[in-house]
């Protein structure tokens, strides 16, 4: 595998490369505007591998994306490789219907310290509740970015992820209660600890994740990417643009159907992707929103 490589596929040409929080912030925009958070293997019966090698042909020479345990773990080993210091952690994702946090550790996010600080940087979330900053380790702070502002809790060891959002303007009014928006101004994201992980920790669940009908990857299929001003995500046949803060503290969000023999020219275009095998796009009825 080779760094350079990695750094030719997420577009990142700064030779100066110093460990610090510009370099980390910026490895993380470029990461997160160029490797979409997906899942499209499942909906092309494809496996969801974790081995690293396997991700980083499918991510870095495939010029595919990939869900959490993926992305992530690419960023992980592109970042340790640099020098920085960087652990792994587990989270455990937050369902608004259920109104708790999942049983079972279900995301990877990555702890890096530089200088004696600690930041959690996540390229592995999508949607409108990925960072596009790393956030500084602080207790109750409001961390402010473009998509939103980020704040972290901490109670007994255990740490909670929670954005506060802006309202949304839906232009197409047939979707104006779509399942798919976002309904809360104040979202919990994810909880995690501090304890360190390896990939291993995650090798059941990634099984569970893309076999279970209970999860929402065989449920839905997504496509999600970052833009300069927003993001582009697909869920079965839906395609969204938001963009964000477009006036009066307000984000945009614009809705198409597609019809089925358009999401290949769609991937290509706006994800940049390329399948090799048919995606048979699904928008089940687990809870999931963009």
């Amino acid at each position: 595998m080779d760094l350079e490589a990695y750094f030719e596929r997420i577009g990142y040409t700064d030779s100066r490369k110093t460990l610090d929080l510009e370099t980390l912030t910026d490895i993380l925009q470029h990461q997160i505007r160029t490797i979409p958070f997906e899942n499209l293997n499942i909906h092309c019966e494809e496996e969801m591998k974790l081995d690293l090698k396997t991700i980083f042909e499918q991510i870095v020479r495939g010029k595919r994306g990939g869900w959490c345990l993926q992305v992530n773990y690419l960023l992980y080993w592109a970042l340790t490789t640099m020098g920085f210091e960087t652990t792994m952690l587990g989270g455990y994702v937050y369902s608004t219907p259920d109104d708790r946090y999942s049983n079972n550790m279900i995301h990877l996010l990555l702890q890096v310290t530089i200088d004696g600080r600690n930041y959690i940087a996540d390229a592995g979330f999508g949607r409108s509740y990925q960072m596009w900053q790393p956030l500084e380790l602080i207790p109750g702070k409001d961390q402010p970015q473009i998509p939103c502002i980020f704040r972290l809790r901490e109670e007994g060891g255990i740490w909670y992820l929670d954005q506060i959002r802006r309202e949304q303007c839906i232009p197409n009014e047939e979707f104006l209660n779509s399942d798919l928006l976002e309904k809360n101004k104040y979202r919990k994201i994810y909880s995690f600890t501090l304890e360190p992980r390896t990939i291993e920790d995650f090798a059941s669940m990634n099984t569970f994740l893309q076999t279970s009908p209970a999860s929402v990857f065989t449920s839905k299929s997504f496509c999600s990417l970052q833009t300069q001003e927003g993001v582009h995500c697909l869920v079965g046949l839906t395609l969204t643009s938001r963009r964000f803060n477009y006036k009066d503290n307000m984000d945009l969000v614009e809705f198409k159907t597609l019809k089925e023999d358009e999401v290949n020219e769609v991937l290509k275009n706006l994800f940049s992707i390329s399948l090799q095998k048919k995606l048979v796009p699904k928008l089940g009825d687990r809870f999931f929103t963009i």
